[in-house]
């Protein structure tokens, strides 16, 4: 029995936040980390967190104008980008036929104009590792790169070259040799950076995505919460269903 898509937006009141039992959010340099209390009184674990801001208790996060951006300022900082106003959305970017009404709820974009590369730029972090530029993110990534280091250093390198401690310039290095790998799309100034690659640690992907028979706006975002929350560095839309493109500006803007 096919189900229909459920059109209701995204909730305040029921996607899923607060911390994790017996965990608290932490933040070292502005990274954020996740420490777990331990029975024995022994000292916290300090663990990779890639939650966001819906563990945080002291975050108030508003569904409907999307995360804090905090890789925007960054981003306009290097003076390489300008806004410009995007072309209109037709019906068959939902996957609709011309003049058929698109009936999912749509996200305010008011102020959020996309943004480009000035004429002769370009604006990858694949290109500033190559120029010599330690980036925000490059830094970001150091800093997260850096948990459980020491504990690590004992370890079978397996003939990867890993330092002993990851600095920006490490970070930048591995990029420009086209080792690892920096997701920062400059439309997407909500992710908090991360890398891939040889000598970092090991990332996670999780797939979600609506059918044509099921799920809307509202449950692809938590669907998304939950993948982070549970450890998901990158999250993968794999929808086959209608308003695909209206669902991954929800998902995108949270």
């Amino acid at each position: 029995m096919n189900k229909p898509v459920l059109n209701a937006a995204p909730s305040n009141d029921t996607i899923t936040r607060g911390s994790l039992p017996g965990s608290r959010k932490i933040y070292v340099d502005g990274v954020p980390f996740r420490e777990v209390g331990l029975s024995g009184g022994e000292p916290p674990v300090r663990l990779y967190d890639t939650s966001g801001p819906y563990t945080d208790e002291n975050v108030a996060i508003d569904i409907d104008k999307g995360l804090r951006p905090v890789r925007r300022d960054w981003i306009l900082a290097r003076g390489d980008v300008e806004e410009y106003v995007g072309r209109v959305r037709k019906p068959e970017d939902d996957g609709l036929q011309a003049g058929e009404r698109l009936t999912a709820p749509q996200f305010n974009r008011a102020g959020l104009n996309p943004l480009r590369a000035k004429p002769g730029k370009n604006v990858t972090q694949l290109e500033y590792a190559r120029n010599g530029i330690i980036t925000k993110e490059m830094e970001y990534i150091a800093t997260r790169e850096n948990l459980g280091r020491s504990v690590l250093a004992n370890g079978h390198s397996f003939g990867a070259s890993i330092p002993e401690h990851v600095t920006g310039e490490f970070v930048r290095q591995e990029v420009a040799r086209g080792r690892a790998i920096i997701p920062a799309n400059i439309n997407h100034p909500e992710t908090e950076p991360m890398i891939i690659g040889r000598n970092f640690l090991t990332k996670v992907n999780a797939n979600i995505g609506n059918s044509i028979v099921t799920s809307g706006a509202a449950e692809e975002v938590e669907k998304l919460v939950w993948s982070i929350r549970w450890g998901g560095d990158t999250v993968m839309d794999l929808s086959t269903g209608r308003h695909i493109h209206t669902i991954r500006e929800w998902s995108l803007r949270n």
